[in-house]
């Protein structure tokens, strides 16, 4: 596996980066975020001689019909029907269908918020270090009072575990990130994203580059906000396809997950224990610990922070939590009775 450590020059045997490179935006029912996005990048579009593909998955508020509105004005977007509604078969459908001719493509995440210069930070990255991949930290940020909270959490050590694609750090090489630019040329090599993934898509990806020997840079010169689920209920279905995710892409690739993922894993056996109790009432210490330590987590985020969203931060937290845990087994489980059952 090479990361690249120890050097920043790109290999002798890589073409230079030019700027020519795709916007892809997948998006479902973002009719209140798309246009916002396609007006900003357009201006990117033309600075750096990019197209903007929205590979839309079936939406029905009215996001076609704003990007439709668009191309009438730019020529440069164009709108992709995803019928296989998923993140990971939008990128593959829009590189199949445009990637020629171009270098690089460039993510966008329709649920999200970017800064005016984010692509010519990225191409800057990408051909000053030579990298494959250039990953971006993530911020998060919410309007109502559970997005608040929720956006608290996840920008926190609770919600997150450290990991520096939520947390930012000084840029440095990496075995995943948030998903920014991506050489084509790599993209293709290692057969683009699986669609078998409907989360978590992004780390499957990055094992297979990394294994293949891409490099992938995660930068400090920019990152992304990105908005968080609106009810708790949307939140915990969000997190159950992470831990699924997660399952899944350990399951393929055998991977051992890291600390920070594998203290999750113990929620739902913890919180499931606590049935236990009616036999005997140290079942329930172990759950009872969990959430004395995200509500303790709350409040000296209120307190040592001024946060006032801190006590509801931990709830956000703990619904995180119990979801992806949830998830994980269930895909874990799963597995494992589909292989018993197989002839």
């Amino acid at each position: 596996m090479n990361t690249g450590e120890g050097t920043d020059l790109p290999s002798a045997k890589k073409p230079r980066l030019s700027s020519r490179c795709l916007i892809i935006i997948p998006c479902l029912n973002e009719a209140g975020h798309i246009g916002a996005l396609l007006e900003q990048f357009s201006l990117d579009a033309e600075r750096h001689d990019m197209k903007i593909v929205v590979a839309d998955g079936g939406s029905t508020d009215g996001t076609v019909q704003i990007v439709e509105d668009m191309m009438q004005r730019n020529p440069r977007v164009v709108l992709l029907h995803n019928e296989k509604r998923i993140q990971s078969a939008a990128i593959n459908l829009a590189v199949a269908t445009y990637g020629d001719g171009y270098d690089c493509f460039i993510r966008i995440d329709a649920h999200g918020k970017y800064p005016d210069d984010y692509c010519g930070k990225l191409i800057e990255e990408a051909q000053a270090k030579g990298a494959d991949s250039v990953v971006v930290a993530m911020a998060t940020e919410g309007f109502s009072t559970f997005q608040k909270a929720t956006a608290s959490a996840q920008n926190s050590k609770l919600g997150n575990g450290g990991a520096k694609h939520r947390h930012g750090a000084k840029g440095h090489w990496t075995d995943h990130g948030h998903h920014a630019l991506m050489r084509i040329e790599a993209f293709r090599q290692v057969g683009g994203y699986d669609e078998t993934f409907t989360h978590n898509e992004d780390a499957e990806l990055d094992y297979r580059l990394a294994k293949a020997g891409f490099r992938i840079w995660m930068t400090d010169r920019t990152l992304m906000v990105y908005y968080p689920r609106a009810s708790a209920s949307s939140l915990f279905r969000q997190y159950l396809g992470y831990g699924r995710g997660r399952a899944k892409n350990v399951l393929k690739h055998r991977i051992v997950p890291k600390l920070r993922q594998a203290l999750p894993l113990m929620v739902l056996p913890v919180v499931a224990g606590t049935v236990l109790a009616v036999l005997h009432w140290s079942a329930a210490v172990p759950a009872f610990l969990w959430v004395a330590i995200c509500l303790g987590y709350g409040v000296w985020m209120a307190v040592g922070e001024r946060n006032p969203y801190g006590p509801l931060a931990a709830v956000s937290a703990m619904i995180m939590h119990l979801a992806w845990s949830t998830g994980f087994w269930l895909q874990l489980l799963g597995s494992r009775k589909r292989r018993e059952s197989s002839p």
